[in-house]
């Protein structure tokens, strides 16, 4: 009763009624009240009624306004931390110089009130929320805080006073309660739709958390109220406390024992916790485990977490609200309020704590939640945007990981998720695999649902303390290595040798997804904390693991000692541990790498799987994958990729140097050539055949296998380049390929190990190594229109001495990338001189090896290489077949290294007695053994037989045994075998011997395979092979002669093709042996043939015809480029003429013709030649263009501002078109209709504006070419059906055609002849024309195209600027269009046509103006004529000669340009004289000009603005003098224009020099002057009922308008960023989601928003038809870019804001500081002036009115 009686009363009083009560030290009374107040209006059963939430804020706030009540407790906020919780899409910043953590992020009012100069920062749009870490001196530096939390504020803050908060501690825990209520009553019926319903209703219970107070209170409730139990009377409150346990249980979260304690499980309800979960998850894993154990031989899992802590035992249950809250914040996966409600109180420290063990807790409930979620990206999301807030806190991290073993709990929680999707691994033995991989095709790797908890885990690692606790616990490594085990071998692919594959999957995405973010980012996070001695224990222990865990992999997945065929799998996570733990070990830790690496078997086994990943890139590019699809190539080139190669290909190679230098390097090159498949190709006999590749396939998967071997023994990244070296090197590799801008290259370059931004201690930072190395280019703009961004682009030096084109192969993506680095280089030569041929990649020094890796040297020392190179070379000596350019650079490119990169220790060979090949294994002594005989074994004709080579060389001692090979099957034993038979010498050891992996192609020991043996005779050295290939290259028989050898230098020869790089190692050679330097001296002493005798002739004559035919194609092309170069003169020199924008080009009317031929035109598409005739008229090409940019001139010459604060204003009514409009509305209210319109022009507000191309087509042909138009389905930019088509010559878009007027050129004779007529006489005359009558034309095909010309202008034209009339549609509206668009073209073609149609409105002779011009005459009307000094005399004259019959004469022409002029120059006095004021006027008309006045108006002055008043009408005047009659336009002096313009028109008085006088000296009269003066000033008088104000504004038009200009804008983007793109719409009050600017008059527009559409017509549509006549230029905020409207198109023009590099920051993706590029925005606004937007601007599309 009470509660009703008081639910009655106002709430205000109430509430503080209720506030005094309490106050009392009796409170007994208030506190029951209180009490049932809230029982009632919290009734569960009121449902989300919004009366609550109004009764909760005035009781919380105790009788005072909420907002106040917030505002009070906020100021006793003790918090120095920001905290501002965001959702997705706000923009915040991130400073990398200020950040401790990546993660760091802060709101723009801290960014903008923190000092951040200089500072590697930038603006991003949140993807799943966040928080401002202003003030948290864990995750960013202080220097960094804003001037608000830089302020210790925590220590001044007085506390709360009690009384303040007494309501809110009383109100705010039942609120909660009943929100826990509503989310246990929520959730019993799982379905959609009462889901969704109980979100809506929830929203409204949070809308009263999300503003109440933030700070102690509610951290207060949330921690110690405990949270409510069924024990409850009431019975509503049983039931839901049910549905919570039912919650809980079907979470798993219960144990069996538990479920039947009833209420005694209240306070404990067991599963809440998430170590008594993980209890649970555990069990579950070691089931798992146990189950798998059969399959994956891993050892049981057994976590001992539970007995770390037992006070933490104690907290696990939902003892307080905060855990039962985040546990249904979980079950209902995060909806955004309550996410974002929880955030709010991260300040307070204790609650933040708190809310961390909460969260740790329920960690593996929130995985199972999120595997089962239908929204996962959505969960992901809201799950980061609270745990990086929880996380990025190193102190907070070591807390949680200490107290409530976070690693154990993250660790044991990834293994259960990825333990979901296991699948058998096929890799190597299919049936007997033990090996388990993740299925990629699963949803949880296809949609990245493991994300947020890889994240999570890769934040922790970020600290150094976590992530030491991480390295020295062994069984939490053991346990991660068994986590990237998964994904060893997984996303298997499987040579297609038959049929092309028929659904090609995508999963290798999801592959590489996954090994980067779960394997790789983990392994870099702990590298960081491996950089020092101190942590070498932490090195060796993961190495151990990382060997055994491998060692596990062999063995289950059978491996032995080959790989299986035709398999490929790039993901080998364990592998890639070890090497970049190895390579950390030795660069940073001193740890020397043989006690990191295990004995020689397991080397070897190591070493296969990346080798075969290497070869198969070659064989995938040498389309030997072809049928496996697509998705194969996209496998290899993400695997080189710059986001990945730093985690895979390269880890890859450092590990296959590391085998190389420490196994037998004989073995190791014998196993290359086998893998790359290409050992049955190195034999000396011209034929052979290979068993497993096609022949089209051995020339690139040789070239593979020796790039392969050139990029093993040169690539230094890991073995002994700093860190500077390596990003000089990525860098200079990517600059050459191509010129980047900034951020493409920092988006190419591999980001670990390499710092790329900040200052790293000891490193460069990539701007200081870009300036060394790279030239800036600054933006540029292309005559066509396309915008060139800044580039970057390699120094010359760069060029000389560091480009690398080995380094470029490695981190090419495409192929093509090296042909352009090739070519740029080329270039580069050329342009400084230094080689004009086509050069070969320039050989490079190398860095010094670090000491560990000195054994990767004997690689270039081994036999069987020296055996391959002396194959090869002469192999391309001799042109046999698959032999390439390419092959023989690689080839001296090894020769080179090894003779760069000598054996330190010159141990005397054992066995080299033995070897007939070569004596020993240095190359610079091997090069000169001359190799006299080598048999070669070609088989017989036997196919069923394995066809083999065999080369050993003639002079050995004993026969091969070559028949007793056996087939090995340890790798102990081949080895011995194999070191056996290169000692005896035989070749194929290293060719052939090794077994394949199917032995069924081996012959049983017992059988010798038949083979006939031919003897090749040599006598021929390395040396001499490489001086005869010189003689090749060169086509000369003695191209190295005996004094080249003298002056010998290898330094000149850097740079060059083949004959260089010979010449280069034979000037080494000679250099660093004196055995070689005699033995080359003997080699060019001999004058010998350049090939054996038997080749001789067929050789010679195969160069001889080479040359010849490149020769004959060399001037083929010089003739076809001179032939193209003529005809593109002629084209030019017939086009200059008419190819011009501006529209009075049209064509050339030299006075050289004779004055009486006709005018011929060319029709482009028939391509005749004729005149334009009545019934087969020609037309011009032309653009109509509703134009209004005259209307937006203003009388300053500086632009307007763009409005960046709400006290900055536009005012539209000092523009052009706003002051003509209100001119024209001022005369109608006074005047008559007909009248006002023939006395002003709307040209300048809205009217066609008219370009041509210059060229001309019949109509009828045009017609036809319309026609195919609108056949052709493939066109897009334009609409045929609205007329549109491009000028079939030149491409230049075009509407409309033109026609010409048929008959003679200029009109010639008597129209031009001057006569002595009297003034008057020709005054009569022009009246007597004018009042002929307006004759119809006969109907012709002629006229028809004229109306039809008529029609296209009318229909380009916007109606509002066609009514202007009171009535409209009436002819005097026509009337007024037809003579404003004269004005506005001034062309001739054009100006028959309009006249012809003028004459079609005859002017009512009663009003003619002209007789008000030159008579006397009186008019007596209630609505009078406008007066003449009001009226527009352009308009008059245009008027006038439009109306009166064409040809006209040129005296009647002069004759009304002089009437006219008279009355133009009256109304300048008329509006000079109403600015004086009144004492200059009388001073004036007292003494006249004869006396000096002192006041401002001098007799100069006076002269000056009269003269500035009269010129907008003789320029006018004589440009339509020159369309008329061809007269010259002059050009002048700006002080000279009026005298020159005057002359031009005849008018008296222009002989005289501009004096006082000059401009009233052309004045000529056929009346009394003073009576027709006096006449025209008697109408303005007349005038009694018009307000002199208005009268006076009439007179004084002012015709001085500055040259159209779009607005001002701000230098920093960021200006116009931040006040814009929060701001709302001016139409529908909303914030829109894309704003834009118009440029022309700054209006605030949505750009797509359905909110402003009218008549389905989107905003940005409609203002381009007010403001611009269908032309619009936005700027959209959100985006930086400037989009174009004209008509139906749009495009996109680019950018005007530029970062500091020179680049557009398209859709603000990268968030860099933008800066006003003045270039750019001058090239905009011409642009628009010119009307050139559909010229320039190529990719129109259409808008369909949705922008």
């Amino acid at each position: 009763m009470m509660a009703a009686s008081l639910l009655r009363r106002d709430k205000k009083s109430t509430a503080a009624h209720l506030k005094a009560d309490l106050k009392r030290t009796d409170n007994s009374s208030g506190l029951r009240q209180l009490q049932e107040l809230l029982d009632s209006v919290l009734h569960p059963e009121r449902g989300s009624d919004p009366e609550a939430l109004d009764w909760c804020k005035w009781l919380l706030a105790g009788g005072d306004g909420f907002d106040e009540f917030c505002r009070a407790v906020r100021s006793y906020d003790n918090a120095t931390l920001c905290g501002l919780v965001w959702t997705a899409n706000f923009v915040a910043y991130r400073c990398r110089t200020c950040g401790i953590s990546p993660c760091m992020s802060l709101c723009a009012e801290c960014f903008n009130n923190g000092d951040h100069t200089g500072h590697d920062f930038n603006m991003f749009r949140s993807q799943a929320g966040g928080a401002c870490d202003c003030g948290d001196g864990n995750v960013m530096r202080e220097s960094g805080f804003c001037c608000r939390h830089r302020l210790k504020t925590g220590e001044n803050v007085p506390s709360v006073p009690r009384d303040l908060l007494l309501m809110s501690e009383m109100v705010l825990p039942r609120f909660i309660i009943t929100i826990i209520q509503y989310l246990r009553d929520g959730y019993t019926e799982p379905g959609e739709d009462t889901r969704s319903h109980r979100k809506e209703m929830l929203h409204l219970k949070f809308n009263l958390l999300e503003v109440s107070p933030s700070g102690h209170p509610r951290s207060f409730t949330l921690l110690y109220c405990p949270t409510p139990t069924g024990q409850e009377e009431n019975v509503y409150a049983k039931r839901n406390y049910e549905k919570y346990l039912s919650a809980l249980k079907s979470s798993g979260l219960v144990s069996v024992e538990e479920k039947g304690a009833g209420a005694g499980a209240t306070d404990t309800p067991a599963g809440a916790g998430a170590l008594s979960l993980l209890g649970n998850t555990c069990c579950l894993f070691c089931e798992d485990q146990d189950g798998l154990q059969g399959v994956g031989q891993r050892k049981r899992v057994k976590l001992s977490s539970t007995t770390k802590d037992p006070s933490i035992m104690d907290t696990l249950k939902h003892k307080c609200f905060l855990e039962e809250l985040l546990f249904w914040t979980i079950k209902y996966e995060f909806p955004q309020k309550m996410v974002t409600f929880l955030l709010n109180m991260l300040p307070d420290q204790d609650y933040k704590i708190t809310f961390t063990k909460t969260f740790v807790q329920h960690y593996a409930f929130i995985m199972k939640t999120l595997m089962k979620s239908h929204e996962s990206d959505t969960m992901s999301n809201r799950i980061v945007h609270i745990s990086v807030q929880l996380f990025s806190n190193e102190e907070l991290a070591r807390h949680v990981t200490e107290e409530c073993q976070l690693l154990d709990i993250m660790v044991t929680v990834l293994l259960y998720m990825m333990e979901s999707c296991l699948i058998k691994s096929e890799l190597q033995d299919e049936e007997n695999n033990r090996h388990v991989v993740v299925n990629c095709g699963e949803a949880l790797l296809k949609n990245n649902t493991y994300w947020p908890l890889v994240s999570d885990f890769i934040n922790i690692l970020s600290h150094q303390s976590v992530a030491k606790r991480f390295l020295e616990d062994h069984s939490l490594l053991l346990l991660w290595m068994s986590f990237a085990s998964f994904f060893q071998g997984m996303n298997l692919n499987k040579r297609e040798l038959n049929e092309h594959v028929e659904f090609e999957s995508q999963t290798y995405y999801a592959a590489f997804a996954a090994e980067l973010e779960a394997c790789a980012q983990p392994m870099w996070g702990l590298l960081t904390h491996c950089k020092v001695k101190e942590t070498q224990e932490y090195t060796k222990t993961v190495v151990r693991y990382c060997l055994e865990t491998l060692q596990m992999w062999f063995d289950a997945i059978g491996f032995v000692d080959e790989p299986a065929l035709n398999q490929l799998t790039f993901h080998l996570p364990l592998h890639r541990y070890y090497a970049m733990f190895l390579s950390k070990g030795v660069k940073c830790q001193g740890l020397d790498l043989d006690s990191l690496l295990p004995d020689q078997e397991m080397l070897m086994k190591i070493m296969v799987h990346p080798l075969q990943i290497q070869a198969s890139l070659s064989e995938i590019h040498s389309n030997m994958w072809v049928r496996n699809g697509l998705q194969i190539k996209g496998q290899a080139m993400t695997y080189v990729q710059s986001h990945f190669c730093n985690s895979m290909i390269d880890p890859d190679i450092y590990l296959l140097q590391v085998c190389a230098s420490r196994l037998d390097p004989d073995y190791f090159i014998s196993s290359v050539f086998e893998r790359f498949k290409v050992v049955d190709l190195l034999t000396m006999a011209s034929q052979h055949q290979n068993a497993v590749l096609d022949s089209e396939q051995e020339r690139p998967m040789l070239e593979g296998a020796l790039t392969f071997l050139v990029i093993l023994c040169s690539l230094r990244v890991h073995l002994g380049m700093s860190d500077d070296e390596i990003l000089r090197a990525e860098m200079v590799s990517q600059l050459c390929m191509n010129d980047r801008t900034h951020s493409s290259l920092l988006d190419l370059i591999p980001e670990n190990p390499n710092p790329k931004s900040g200052v790293v201690p000891g490193s460069c930072s990539f701007e200081e190594m870009l300036s060394a190395v790279a030239d800036f280019k600054a933006p540029v703009f292309e005559p066509g229109g396309s915008m060139q961004q800044g580039m970057y682009t390699p120094k010359a030096e760069v060029w000389e001495k560091e480009f690398d084109p080995i380094m470029v192969i490695l981190r090419t993506v495409y192929r093509r990338d090296v042909q352009s680095a090739m070519d740029r280089y080329a270039a580069f030569l050329k342009q400084s001189g230094i080689h004009t041929g086509n050069p070969w990649p320039p050989y490079k020094e190398r860095t010094p090896l670090h000491p560990c890796y000195r054994g990767l040297v004997r690689l270039l020392h081994c036999k069987t290489l020296h055996i391959v190179i002396f194959t090869l070379l002469y192999k391309i000596w001799m042109d046999h077949q698959n032999m390439s350019e390419h092959v023989l650079c690689m080839v001296l490119y090894l020769i080179e290294l090894g003779l760069d990169n000598p054996v330190q220790d010159d141990k005397v060979e054992e066995e080299h007695c033995h070897d007939s090949w070569f004596p020993g294994t240095s190359l610079l002594s091997n090069l000169h053994h001359v190799i006299n005989f080598v048999r070669v074994r070609v088989p017989e004709t036997a196919p069923e037989r394995e066809r083999e080579r065999e080369t050993p060389a003639s002079t050995s001692s004993e026969s091969s045994t070559f028949g007793q090979a056996q087939v090995f099957s340890l790798v102990a034993e081949r080895r011995r075998k194999f070191q056996e038979i290169i000692n005896r010498s035989n070749h194929e050891a290293s060719q052939a011997v090794r077994p394949k992996s199917s032995s069924s192609r081996w012959l049983p020991p017992g059988s010798p395979p038949q083979l006939v043996t031919e003897i090749l005779e040599i006598r021929e050295s390395m040396l001499s092979l490489l001086v005869k290939l010189h003689q090749k290259l060169s086509a000369k028989q003695d191209s190295l002669s005996l004094s080249w050898l003298a002056e010998v230098d290898p330094a000149h020869h850097a740079h060059g093709d083949g004959l260089t790089a010979i010449e280069r190692i034979l000037a080494k050679a000679a250099t660093r042996s004196r055995h070689s330097k005699r033995c080359l001296q003997e080699i060019c002493g001999k004058v010998c043939p350049s090939i054996p005798l038997k080749k001789n002739s067929p050789g010679d004559k195969k160069s001889m015809d080479k040359e010849e035919r490149r020769q004959r194609a060399r001037e083929r092309q010089q003739k076809l480029l001179a032939e193209f170069a003529s005809r593109q003169k002629s084209f030019m020199e017939t086009a200059m003429d008419v190819e011009s924008t501006e529209t009075d080009a049209v064509m050339d009317m030299g006075s050289a013709e004779p004055l009486d031929s006709e005018v011929l035109y060319d029709c482009v598409i028939c391509g005749q030649s004729g005149p334009s005739t009545e019934d087969r008229p020609t037309g011009l090409v032309v653009l109509l263009q509703a134009s209004s940019v005259l209307g937006h001139r203003c009388r300053s010459d500086t632009p307007k501002r763009l409005p960046t604060t709400d006290e900055e204003h536009i005012y539209p009514e000092d523009t052009c078109g706003a002051t003509h409009d209100v001119r024209l509305s001022l005369m109608q209210r006074y005047f008559k209709d007909s009248s006002c319109l023939q006395s002003v022009s709307v040209g300048w507000d809205g009217g066609v504006y008219v370009q041509t191309c210059g060229h001309t087509l019949h109509i009828d042909c045009h017609k036809s070419y319309m026609e195919s138009l609108r056949n052709d389905q493939v066109l897009q930019g334009f609409s045929v059906d609205k007329g549109e088509f491009t000028c079939p010559l030149c491409r230049q878009f075009a509407n409309s055609v033109l026609p010409c007027r048929p008959g003679r050129g200029m009109e010639t004779g008597a129209w031009h002849t001057p006569s002595n007529k009297s003034m008057s006489t020709l005054v009569k005359e022009v009246e007597d024309l004018q009042e002929q009558l307006g004759i119809f034309p006969v109907e012709s095909n002629l006229s028809k195209e004229m109306e039809s010309v008529i029609k296209d202008i009318k229909s380009t034209t916007q109606k509002k600027y066609m009514d202007y009339g009171k009535n409209p549609g009436s002819p005097d509206n026509d009337f007024l269009f037809m003579y404003s668009v004269a004005r506005w073209v001034c062309e001739l073609q054009l100006f028959h046509v309009l006249a012809m149609h003028m004459r079609l409105y005859s002017i009512d002779s009663a009003y003619n103006p002209w007789t008000r011009l030159t008579q006397s005459t009186y008019c007596d009307d209630e609505r009078p004529e406008v007066p003449m000094l009001f009226r527009d005399v352009p308009s008059l004259l245009i008027i006038f000669i439009l109306t009166m019959p064409q040809p006209l004469r040129k005296e009647h022409f002069t004759c009304v340009v002089k009437v006219l002029y008279s009355l133009q120059y009256t109304q300048a006095l008329a509006a000079l004289s109403i600015r004086f004021s009144r004492e200059e006027r009388l001073a004036w008309s007292n003494t006249g000009a004869a006396k000096k006045v002192s006041s401002v108006w001098s007799p100069q002055s006076i002269e000056f603005s009269l003269q500035q008043f009269c010129l907008p009408f003789l320029r006018l005047s004589c440009l339509l003098q020159h369309h008329l009659y061809g007269d010259g336009l002059p050009g002048c002096l700006v002080e000279e224009e009026f005298s020159l313009l005057a002359g031009c028109l005849g008018l008296s008085g222009s002989v005289q020099s501009s004096g006082a006088s000059s401009s009233a000296a052309c004045l000529e009269w056929n009346l009394n002057a003073i009576d027709l003066i006096s006449q025209w000033c008697s109408e303005v008088i007349a005038l009694s009922d018009t307000p002199t104000q208005q009268s006076v504004s009439l007179l004084g038009q002012d015709l001085q308008w500055a040259a159209p200009r779009l607005l001002h804008l701000p230098d920093n983007y960021n200006t116009i960023f931040q006040y814009y793109h929060r701001k709302s719409c001016t139409s529908c009050g909303k914030t829109p989601k894309d704003p834009a600017l118009c440029l022309v008059c700054g209006a605030f527009v949505c750009l797509k928003g359905h909110c402003c559409k009218q008549q389905g017509v989107c905003e940005c549509v409609l203002h381009s038809q007010h403001c611009g006549a269908a032309t619009g230029i936005f700027l959209l905020i959100n985006a930086s870019v400037i989009i174009i409207i004209r008509g139906h198109r749009f495009c996109l023009w680019g950018s005007v804001y530029l970062d500091a590099h020179g680049e557009e920051d398209r859709d603000l993706r990268r968030g860099k500081p933008l800066y006003l590029c003045e270039e750019r925005y001058r090239v905009l606004e011409q642009q628009w002036v010119s009307h050139t937007f559909d010229h320039i601007n190529k990719r129109w599309g259409p808008h369909y009115n949705g922008l």
